[in-house]
């Protein structure tokens, strides 16, 4: 239940308390010794249970147990993790909301929380879709790092007090001084490498303010986040995504969403890099509440949409992407001979895991680059 009010019940984090009884039923599933060998390989198979039944509050459970998870994934499966920007939270009095591009399930705010934790900042609440918990062991380990539920699939009615409800628990805990919130821009993660924020996210984060516009964003304290991987861990997966859905509504299959989970936390992801963009500006905010309708949303919305992709760090397999579509020699500079080969198998390879699906390979290739190539031509 909701430390504030049970007015939040549905959709709050999971307490202190009641993350430790939780904990200790995970405590006993099979999979936790399987996992304790990975994470913990120099202690005894035992130890990730020992350790889940000991646990006594969130912060502890994020520490002890999902810190070191964010490292074993970085060490195992990345080249570094680097961030920077860190600055235009410190200087931040009070909450703020962090409004986040969204690449992996998991991983994009695994590793903000890990970023935070490392310089010994107050981590954030994760808002996080409803579609994610239809696995109870899942729904208890994201409830247990200060998982927000946002509710998908439902009626327009429903869904319109779904939002009231969100929205309003968002503003409380950051007016309130409570906790900053992460939340990504859209519903969703990017398919195709081009990030933007969704016009009815801002309305609904309106909704619950009582003052005029400029008030009502002004308290959210917004700062934008971009996070780049140098290789996108379920590339193919949305590059099949994509496909489909040029041929007709794409309807997701059972357990699709965890085996996305799975794939990006296992598959080499290269470099990842996390931007921290400046705080909207209240000229910015301003100059928005003099549009009318809709568009003072979509000023608001270009107003992150810049930043997030000003913050991309750009690899070289975005710019071998790039070339690769076109045929020419573009940014021939930002890599070698032996990167393009390695690069050009690379895409081949993710291919073949799809070869007996029966797809256009031609076509696939083209979406597949195009996610690396995309954030080079926002960017540039």
């Amino acid at each position: 239940m909701c430390e504030q009010t049970n007015e939040f019940e549905s959709i709050c984090p999971y307490t202190d308390e009641e993350t430790a009884k939780a904990l200790a039923v995970v405590a006993d599933h099979p999979a936790v010794t399987a996992v304790s060998k990975y994470i913990f390989p120099n202690e005894k198979e035992t130890f990730l249970r020992d350790v889940l039944k000991k646990i006594h509050s969130v912060e502890e459970f994020q520490k002890m147990v999902m810190f070191k998870a964010v490292e074993w994934v970085i060490t195992t499966s990345t080249s570094g993790f680097t961030y920077d920007g860190l600055e235009n939270i410190q200087a931040i009095k009070g909450c703020y909301l962090a409004m986040s591009n969204h690449r992996d399930i998991i991983l994009d705010p695994a590793l903000t929380q890990y970023m935070l934790g490392q310089n010994n900042l107050p981590m954030t609440q994760i808002a996080v879709g409803d579609n994610l918990l239809s696995n109870k062991y899942v729904e208890i380990l994201i409830r247990s790092n200060r998982m927000i539920k946002v509710i998908r699939g439902i009626s327009a009615r429903t869904l319109y007090l779904s939002s009231q409800l969100l929205s309003k628990y968002i503003r409380r805990n950051i007016t309130e001084g409570v906790s900053s919130i992460w939340l990504a821009q859209r519903e969703g993660r990017t398919k195709n490498g081009l990030d933007t924020t969704e016009q009815g996210l801002l309305k609904m984060l309106d909704m619950s303010g009582h003052g005029d516009f400029v008030e009502n964003f002004e308290q959210l304290n917004i700062v934008p986040l971009s996070i780049s991987y140098e290789y996108e861990p379920c590339d193919i997966l949305k590059a099949r995504e994509l496909y489909l859905s040029r041929r007709g509504p794409y309807v997701k299959t059972e357990n699709e969403d965890l085996v996305s989970i799975v794939t990006g936390i296992k598959e080499f992801k290269g470099g990842i890099h996390l931007n921290i963009g400046t705080r909207l500006t209240h000229d910015e905010i301003y100059e928005a509440s003099f549009c009318t309708g809709n568009d003072r949303y979509q000023f608001i919305r270009h107003a992150v949409d810049r930043r997030v992709r000003a913050g991309y760090k750009l690899w070289k397999t975005n710019y071998m992407a790039c070339d690769m579509l076109s045929g020419d020699s573009l940014w021939k500079k930002k890599y070698s001979a032996d990167d393009f080969e390695k690069f050009g198998a690379y895409i081949n390879g993710q291919l073949d895991k799809v070869e007996g699906e029966g797809l256009d390979r031609a076509e696939l290739r083209e979406i597949l680059l195009q996610i690396y190539a995309n954030p080079v031509t926002a960017k540039v």
